[in-house]
């Protein structure tokens, strides 16, 4: 690497830490995953925090040369486009969230129509097992049947241990992965989140579950999929290997999470259970291994089309989000998420929690928008071969979009 480009990345880290502290009101944040060079941590954390005005500027200063080849510094160059909107936001500008979206996620996100909810509900109504009541009625009954029971819950480090044997070995068939990784499944309680996979260096990584929420072992494999193998803990460990190990590309190590990389990797997290288990073999190897030793028998009810739902209906987070940056009353928002989602009102407070989280209401976007992203692209003869890429190269939604 170049002095210039040293210099360039060292400025950009610090443009990263500075961003993340502004926004976290502390030197650690929730906004960036960093693993580069401590000493310019210890920079950040040690200064007077510059102005957000500043960062805005420093950001542009930036964006005058990029000293990478073309795709790489198209790359960096959207990250930093990212960093600069919300250092504009934290120094008092007005964006509309859509338009802060697209600086920030590279996404369009408008208002999704509901008659997408409408055809969802509509698939829901037909892969839930029949029964009384609305269809969050029968949702929340079909989700009570498989909930691990409290008494038991000791138990699920060993079944997400199990999941991730059954998914690395699927995942390494499509990227081969090494043989002496190490995952850990640690329950946390007091979280925002349901769960959360950390790459922590080296083969050695945690996932995160929060044990204040009641675990679905229907959603075993999408949950585990999702944050682990083929999804987050995948994707980092092997760009980490491929990318900062083999290419040099250090830049992989300082990952802004409001930024166009993270769009990719939800959509990727939200396909990861049908990348590895594609049809009903999620639905087979959960009634094999894990749901009959806790007596839940076959009801006629269809988890692939069930989380195929799930992941439509983020869009109903995506649109309760755009409410409430127009300032919209938590009693409005809790009636869409009731209508639409069809969450109880335990997951509507921890909804709403959530996207008051540092970052999250622009966040949650991701999900519906990477979803949707990756669900066109990786409908192709070439499916495996799109998520290597997307495990293992810097892509950007524009990178996904059609040509023609």
């Amino acid at each position: 690497m170049s002095v210039t480009s040293r210099k360039w990345l060292r400025d950009y880290a610090l443009l990263a830490l500075r961003v993340n502290r502004q926004m976290a009101g502390s030197a650690t944040g929730t906004v960036l995953i960093y693993r580069g060079a401590q000493k310019w941590r210890a920079q950040a954390e040690s200064e007077d925090p510059p102005s957000a005005g500043r960062l805005a500027d420093d950001a542009d200063a930036l964006l005058e040369q990029v000293p990478f080849p073309p795709h790489h510094a198209e790359y960096l160059a959207a990250h930093v486009r990212a960093l600069r909107a919300v250092a504009r936001r934290l120094s008092g500008e007005k964006l509309a969230l859509p338009e802060y979206a697209h600086e920030c996620l590279g996404v369009s996100a408008q208002w999704l129509p509901e008659t997408l909810f409408e055809e969802a509900h509509a698939q829901l109504h037909a892969a839930l097992p029949r029964g009384a009541g609305s269809l969050a009625d029968r949702l929340h009954a079909w989700q009570a049947a498989h909930t691990l029971p409290p008494e038991r819950m000791d138990r699920l480090p060993d079944l997400v241990a199990r999941a991730v044997t059954e998914t690395r070995r699927r995942t390494s068939a499509i990227a081969p992965l090494p043989a002496d990784e190490v995952v850990r499944c640690r329950l946390v309680s007091g979280a925002h989140f349901r769960a959360a996979g950390e790459y922590e260096g080296g083969v050695r990584s945690t996932l995160h579950i929060n044990s204040d929420l009641p675990f679905n072992l229907a959603d075993l494999l999408y949950v585990v999929a999702h944050e682990g193998h083929p999804g987050h803990i995948a994707e980092s460990l092997l760009k980490e290997r491929l990318l900062v190990e083999e290419q040099g590309r250090l830049d992989q190590q300082i990952r802004f999470m409001l930024g166009p990389s993270f769009v990719i990797s939800e959509g990727l997290g939200l396909h990861a259970q049908d990348i590895v288990f594609p049809g009903d073999e999620a639905q087979a190897w959960l009634t094999d291994n894990v749901l009959a030793a806790y007596g839940m028998a076959p009801d006629g009810s269809d988890f692939a089309a069930i989380h195929h739902v799930q992941n439509i209906l983020f869009g109903v987070w995506a649109n309760t989000a755009l409410l409430a940056a127009e300032g919209r009353p938590d009693t409005e928002l809790a009636a869409y998420l009731s209508r639409w989602a069809l969450l109880s009102d335990a997951e509507i407070s921890a909804a709403l929690a959530s996207l008051r989280a540092t970052g999250m209401a622009l966040y949650v976007l991701s999900y519906f928008h990477g979803w949707q992203l990756l669900d066109s692209w990786l409908t192709a003869p070439d499916r495996l071969a799109r998520v290597r890429r997307l495990l293992t190269e810097q892509l950007l939604p524009a990178d996904l979009q059609p040509t023609n």
